[in-house]
């Protein structure tokens, strides 16, 4: 069975933009949630959100002149910007001439692309205006696009695809990777995930109730994940991706190693046993988590820290209950747990990507992320888990194995378990 390890990342996150900036973000507790004024104009109960910010000329060093015209989805874009930054970071180049790199995939996903692009198209389309369209709106609306435009750039010949399974997205198209790695079908794949930004993304979140309304003019305490007083998750867009590689390869190329995926498991709650669209069958979380750990060859004891969905609605204590039965510890033996949503709001098809960089970021800098907005730790984890377990400032910590799990729309889970690198 072949080891697989991670020789690069990128994120372009709502809170940093690269790897300094987002790993220095979480260290700090800095948040991306801001005050949208296009949410208020278009009198949305909640107008806060979390959105990367790019600085003017950025984009140009990712896209040719002919790529950024017209181009008007920014989901595409984080998704190039963050796996462009994956691909230098493991000191890969691109392929040059008429072949491929048949060695090399993409596995990127995203729930929705082109949002923006989708609306321009239907309303040129209306007014009968179809031939101002241009050529890339098929490209940029189409939910392949991302991996599709990232398969060009990079010009990889192995398997070039698109996972979408709402917010477990990315940390699903990690072991999608992985497995095709470890059956021998690839050298590296690209891995990673995006999501769009803008009212056209978030407006049925809205519809359904499900953000926070009393924040809108205090942003950055809007996203409570286990707090008592957390009321719903705050809508986010971004990016993150990273290299996944065959340890032999990674040697070959005297790459750097920041982490060694164990291995994992995805299922479904089936939508039975309690589990609907929006709610998980706690059973199948927790056979999820089980069957990660045999699948990495990891006992509960050896797990150091958490990264957990807790998404700041009132299933974070339902999911700290769920980790506690299927690891079977409590109290002080409960590994140490937190959420970057705090900081960086809820994602969506973005989440796990970005949220596996942080916690490997974890691994690299021997640090464990405190929690932020959850100084009032809900009553029902505060009488689970030891409340040291939920860190609220940033601390040393020389983790060995950290388990990140993204649970999604649809009852559908996925763990995935990182461990230091050790030759």
């Amino acid at each position: 069975m072949r080891r697989v390890v991670i020789t690069g990342m990128g994120v372009c996150a709502p809170n940093g933009i690269g790897l300094d900036d987002f790993s220095e973000a979480l260290q700090q507790g800095k948040s991306g949630v801001r005050f949208q004024p296009k949410l208020k104009e278009l009198q949305f109960g909640c107008q806060i959100a979390a959105s990367p910010l790019i600085k003017e000329g950025v984009k140009e060093k990712y896209f040719t002149p002919l790529q950024l015209r017209g181009l008007n989805a920014s989901g595409l874009v984080y998704g190039v910007m963050a796996g462009v930054d994956a691909w230098n970071d493991a000191g890969l180049s691109k392929s040059i001439g008429d072949s491929p790199d048949w060695d090399s995939g993409i596995l990127f996903g995203t729930g929705i692309l082109g949002v923006d692009k989708f609306r321009e198209a239907i309303y040129k389309v209306d007014e009968n205006n179809v031939r101002r369209l241009g050529s890339t709106a098929v490209m940029q609306t189409m939910a392949s696009g991302i991996s599709a435009y990232l398969g060009g750039i990079l010009g990889c010949g192995n398997q070039v695809t698109t996972n979408s399974s709402a917010c477990s997205t990315g940390t699903e198209g990690v072991l999608m990777a992985y497995d095709r790695i470890v059956s021998g079908n690839a050298e590296r794949m690209l891995v990673g995930s995006c999501s769009d930004s803008g009212p056209y993304v978030w407006g049925g979140f809205d519809a359904m109730r499900i953000l926070p309304r009393k924040f809108n003019d205090n942003p950055e305490i809007a996203s409570r994940p286990m707090s008592a007083t957390a009321s719903g998750f705050v809508p986010g867009s971004g990016a993150g991706a990273m290299v996944l590689e065959s340890l032999e390869s990674a040697q070959q190329r005297n790459a750097k190693i920041y982490a060694e995926v164990l291995g994992g498991n995805v299922n479904s709650g089936g939508q039975r046993g309690g589990g609907t669209m929006t709610a998980p069958n706690n059973e199948a979380v927790q056979l999820c988590i089980q069957k990660g750990m045999q699948s990495a060859g990891v006992k509960s004891y050896e797990i150091d820290a958490i990264n957990g969905h807790l998404t700041a609605t009132i299933k974070d204590a339902t999911e700290i209950d769920n980790w506690s039965e299927a690891l079977q510890l409590k109290g002080g033996n409960f590994p140490y747990i937190n959420s970057f949503k705090g900081v960086i709001g809820h994602c969506l098809a973005a989440a796990g990507s970005i949220e596996c960089v942080g916690a490997i970021l974890q691994l690299t800098n021997n640090r464990i992320f405190g929690n932020v907005n959850c100084e009032d730790i809900h009553p029902d984890i505060a009488d689970k888990i030891t409340l040291g377990k939920v860190p609220l400032k940033t601390f040393s910590f020389k983790a060995n194995v950290i388990a990140k799990a993204s649970f999604g729309f649809g009852d559908v889970n996925a763990c995935v378990f990182f461990k230091r690198y050790d030759d």
